[in-house]
């Protein structure tokens, strides 16, 4: 077996080699690729320069059209039997490829989601609010992995079989969602989806409301794109949705402080949906632009 770990960035320089480390320091099979991907010098300097000193290394210049092209590029060029996906901002657990793999002895698994820990400090708010949403996505993950049914990858940290991946010619380039539409796809045509929760991925989330926004309503409104795709969601994303898991996000605070940083969630995810349905449907705005990427500055 031969895996590849495709690692996308974006004037990432100063985490690159953090995420480059963390895979480097893993006792990984000894048949694998690291393949870095970025538009820009200053990433693309530092990829390099850790592919002097370790042949497994690569570098991919894509041509700043956003993530789904850098993945394209980096699929065609990937010799891989699995495919490791993660970005350039965030780093992985000791352990993260190996228990990804050890989901794969099932043949009929396509994709493995890891799991994103969140590394901001849960005592401001909206630390504490992406100590919320990562906990409920893993609860919501680990329920479908008992039922075996579908499993939203996570575009931090997921590995896909090779074999499924010809099942999608082509990430759209202009998906707001690539995590989205590729879990969708390969459930679509029959591939399981497992969860690997030992799998960590650590990820610094935003510190600001103006940053929160544009994050969320980035990630929140690229999986409603995806009907766009002809995709039928295998669960929905809408603020009813959401609402009925309103004690997920109740039940968390462990003082009367963070009870009132919940409540405060539940307002700025409805004021969220609200943003989305205006630019969406009233004034017929797409969520971003070109290529469909606003880059968030106080995660990095």
């Amino acid at each position: 077996m031969k895996i590849s770990i495709i690692i996308t960035a974006y004037h990432e320089e100063k985490t690159i080699g953090r995420a480059l480390e963390a895979f480097l320091k893993q006792k990984i099979p000894e048949n694998y690729e690291i393949i870095g991907v970025c538009p820009d010098g200053e990433t693309a300097g530092v990829i390099k320069k850790y592919a002097k000193k370790n042949r497994r290394i690569k570098y991919i210049k894509d041509p700043h059209k956003g993530k789904p092209t850098a993945l394209n590029l980096a699929f065609k060029r990937a010799k891989g039997n699995i495919l490791i996906l993660t970005d350039g901002d965030v780093y992985s657990s000791s352990n993260s490829v190996k228990e990804l793999l050890k989901l794969f002895i099932d043949k009929k698994v396509g994709a493995v989601a890891g799991r994103p820990v969140s590394i901001s400090p849960r005592n401001n708010i909206y630390g504490y609010w992406s100590h919320v949403l990562t906990n409920i996505a893993h609860e919501l993950r680990l329920e479908a992995s008992e039922r075996n049914s579908f499993i939203h990858c996570t575009g931090y940290l997921y590995a896909i079989r090779r074999e499924a991946l010809k099942k999608i010619p082509v990430i759209p380039s202009n998906t707001l969602a690539d995590d989205g539409y590729i879990s969708h796809k390969l459930f679509d045509a029959g591939s399981k989806i497992g969860y690997a929760p030992r799998a960590e991925v650590y990820i610094r989330y935003p510190d600001n409301f103006k940053d929160w926004v544009k994050q969320k309503k980035r990630s929140t409104g690229g999986y409603n794109q995806l009907k766009e795709f002809g995709i039928k969601h295998k669960e929905q994303r809408s603020f009813i949705w959401e609402s009925l898991g309103f004690w997920r996000v109740l039940k968390f605070a462990r003082s009367p402080k963070e009870l009132l940083w919940s409540i405060a969630l539940l307002l700025s995810r409805l004021y969220l949906w609200l943003l989305i349905y205006r630019d969406v449907n009233v004034h017929k705005n797409r969520l971003f632009g070109r290529y469909g990427w606003e880059r968030i500055e106080s995660t990095k």
